[in-house]
């Protein structure tokens, strides 16, 4: 692998493309949105990684969204995932350019990778990123929920680099795409000896979600212990049929197994931004609140006028939670029927 003159990289930011399921998946051009902002701070360069087979597609996308630069490794071994290939030619690039950060998204893809990568490299990794940021010692500071969202961490890597996180899908809010941006892709040899694959890809079939999934939802309809039992919560997911919504709910209501894991929205859950947020019976713990203040409108119904989340919310409503509930659903069922 050609090296660069380290002074030109010893500031750069990347990150990790991952390019499988482009166009629903956009963790990657979510983190190359921030780290524009992150790179006032560093001096340096956003720059992408490319590995696989034909993604040239990829890389002009990458530099549409916000990279200076991509660099491309382009090779019919690459076509498959492999996790030991590409952790090794992630390290071996990262100890011979040497950047500053590397981000990579906190999918399973991600989660395979960074660990191994920060290993191989000897530096920190901080899991589950829910903000990232520079302090006045241009260090970047990784924000991450800790002790089951009770708490927010801020962490720093003193000494090693580079500094390594992995970032919740949905975290940040991707630049829109720019035809005229200009970048420059860099194209590198991959090594003839590459690790001997432990697992073989013989075939793959992508299997559609069934769901668009609350992340991606415009209409988002959330509750909290106010719903009162598991019985009345179900009341939401009839609210959420007839207004083609997805339902999230609290931390409270999820370990009580009202709802699965995928649908808590919170600092250990889903960060959404849908157009609209219905919130049922939620009181505004920060762990929740902190994961929908960028939702564009919130109707909020409680019994509570000073709940957080009443107070949030562009329409508060003082009133049971089920009996709104219901009387939305009749509302909307009885101007279908007209």
């Amino acid at each position: 692998m050609e090296k660069q003159n380290t002074q030109e990289t010893l500031r750069d930011i990347w990150v990790l493309g991952d390019y499988r399921n482009y166009f629903q998946s956009r963790v990657t051009l979510q983190i190359l949105a921030r780290a524009r902002a992150l790179a006032k701070g560093t001096g340096g360069r956003v720059c992408a990684l490319v590995f696989g087979h034909g993604v040239d597609e990829y890389a002009r996308e990458y530099i549409a969204h916000g990279a200076d630069l991509v660099y491309v490794m382009d090779d019919p071994r690459l076509a498959d995932y492999s996790v030991q290939t590409y952790s090794h030619l992630l390290t071996c690039l990262a100890a011979d350019h040497q950047p500053e950060i590397l981000l990579i998204g906190a999918t399973r893809f991600g989660q395979e990778i960074a660990p191994r990568t920060a290993k191989a490299l000897k530096t920190g990794l901080t899991a589950d990123c829910i903000d990232l940021e520079i302090d006045d010692k241009d260090r970047l500071v990784q924000i991450a929920p800790s002790f089951g969202g009770n708490l927010i961490a801020k962490i720093i890597t003193p000494a090693a680099r580079p500094q390594m996180a992995t970032v919740r899908p949905g975290t940040f809010q991707e630049r829109p795409h720019d035809d005229l941006a200009k970048g420059q892709i860099i194209r590198l040899e991959v090594p003839e000896d590459l690790p001997e694959e432990r697992v073989r890809c013989i075939r793959s079939a992508y299997k559609p979600a069934k769901a668009q999934g609350i992340e991606k939802a415009d209409i988002v309809i959330t509750g909290g212990r106010g719903m009162g039992s598991k019985r009345k919560f179900k009341k939401l997911f009839d609210l959420a049929r007839v207004m083609n919504a997805e339902v999230g709910a609290t931390r409270p209501v999820v370990y009580a197994d009202w709802i699965s894991h995928d649908a808590l929205v919170g600092q250990a859950g889903k960060h959404i931004r849908p157009k609209v947020l219905f919130s049922f019976g939620i009181s505004g713990a920060i762990q929740h609140t902190a994961a929908v203040t960028d939702a564009d409108f919130i109707v909020a119904v409680n019994k509570n006028p000073n709940a957080t989340m009443m107070k949030m919310a562009d329409v508060a409503i003082v009133a049971d939670a089920n009996q709104v509930c219901s009387g939305i659903i009749r509302a909307i069922k009885e101007k279908i029927r007209d």
